[in-house]
């Protein structure tokens, strides 16, 4: 009896990596092997930046509290030195937007924190 192979699924499984190769430049989109291995390098480029997107973030926004902090005559790790000994608990996303989109109230924030 001859050896049956499975073509509907091995043809599937081509597909579905080609399709995620869509738009690649070459025979990266082309050929299936060039495609896979492109594939995979894109998934763990696509794993390891979930991590450091959110490294960047954090990054930023406490560039933009410390830029800020610096306007009213203190620094970020004295502001958030101030904060945490005064219980105000604000995570570095909302100061950051506080600090670019209404700065009365991060000179509040500040004035409060480091009043003692």
């Amino acid at each position: 009896m001859p050896r049956s192979r499975n073509n509907v699924a091995s043809r599937r499984r081509r597909k579905k990596i080609l399709n995620q190769a869509k738009g690649y430049w070459g025979a990266r989109s082309k050929v299936y092997t060039i495609a896979k291995n492109a594939v995979e390098k894109a998934l763990q480029y696509q794993y390891r930046d979930r991590k450091v997107r959110k490294r960047e973030f954090r990054k930023l926004w406490i560039a933009r509290i410390n830029a800020a902090a610096r306007q009213n005559g203190t620094t970020y790790s004295r502001l958030m030195g101030a904060m945490k000994q005064n219980n105000i608990e604000i995570n570095r996303k909302v100061l950051a937007d506080l600090a670019v989109r209404d700065p009365e109230a991060f000179s509040q924030i500040v004035q409060t924190a480091t009043k003692s």
